[in-house]
């Protein structure tokens, strides 16, 4: 038998909060003196209390951990639920550690107003290019909305490509068309130098050239290209450039840590105003 003190220790936890779980009926103590009211535990129960601690610190209310724990869930079931939740919540900061990077890209998109680095930005010939595609549609242009599409897709046709038979022959490409809506047709292709033999589950599309495109290139994950895509939003604007489309993205370094990522964004422009 050990003091309330002694289980509290062995148990990583508080003496408050095993008092607390003993009132509520979560964890009642093996034995209580009847004479000083000291509460005894044997060391069995730290398997209950792994439970507890484990189940509370994965989002469960303490009534639920009383439910489960009522219901005398097997370890194997225990452990199940126990991962179900773990992966929901990876998930969760997968998603906040994401929304502090766009966050981030805003400020410092803020903090730059007004500096643009004018020579980032090269008015170039993108050359027409034979593809294998894939598309789907994004309910927006948003970050949140295309980044669960553009990364599954592009694994698909990867995978798809590679079944063919056929090797890319240059970095992959994601281009984007308006769709109902508000929605977004997201496009991924690798290039190709042939179309495959009967149906290889993507389409093979020539891609035209874009005879004027404003581009730049920006490094790193493109959950912080928003600083980039501005910056070029400004030079078309000051220059007296129209943007006829969304731009495309050629993903010039697209392996490994995403922070290494080097990707160029070509936004198709009409001649200056006075000139070529």
């Amino acid at each position: 038998m050990f003091t309330i003190g002694d289980f509290a220790k062995h148990g990583r936890v508080s003496v408050r909060m095993l008092r607390h779980y003993d009132a509520i009926g979560l964890l009642r103590p093996a034995r209580v003196d009847p004479v000083n009211g000291y509460r005894c535990y044997e060391a069995a129960q730290l398997a209950q209390l792994n439970r507890v601690i484990a189940l509370k610190d994965l989002g469960f209310t303490l009534q639920q951990v009383r439910s489960i724990l009522d219901e005398q869930v097997g370890a194997e079931e225990l452990r199940g639920m126990l991962r179900l939740r773990q992966a929901e919540l990876e998930a969760v900061v997968a998603e906040t550690a994401t929304r502090l990077t766009r966050v981030e890209a805003r400020l410092r998109t803020i903090e730059s107003e007004g500096r643009m680095p004018t020579d980032d930005v090269v008015l170039k010939r993108i050359p027409g290019v034979r593809v294998a595609e894939l598309s789907a549609t994004a309910a927006s242009y948003e970050p949140e909305d295309i980044t669960p599409v553009i990364g599954p897709l592009f694994g698909e046709l990867c995978r798809r490509v590679a079944e063919a038979g056929l090797t890319p022959v240059g970095p992959s490409i994601a281009y984007y068309q308006d769709a109902a809506d508000g929605a977004v047709t997201v496009h991924v292709a690798e290039p190709v130098g042939s179309a495959p033999a009967g149906d290889p589950g993507f389409a093979v599309v020539d891609l035209p050239a874009i005879e004027q495109a404003a581009t730049i290139v920006h490094r790193g994950s493109l959950d912080g290209v928003l600083p980039t895509s501005q910056t070029l939003a400004r030079w078309i604007d000051a220059t007296g450039h129209r943007p006829t489309g969304y731009a495309r993205e050629l993903y010039l370094e697209c392996e490994g840590d995403p922070s290494t990522w080097v990707t160029e964004l070509q936004t198709p422009v009409t001649a200056a105003q006075g000139g070529s």
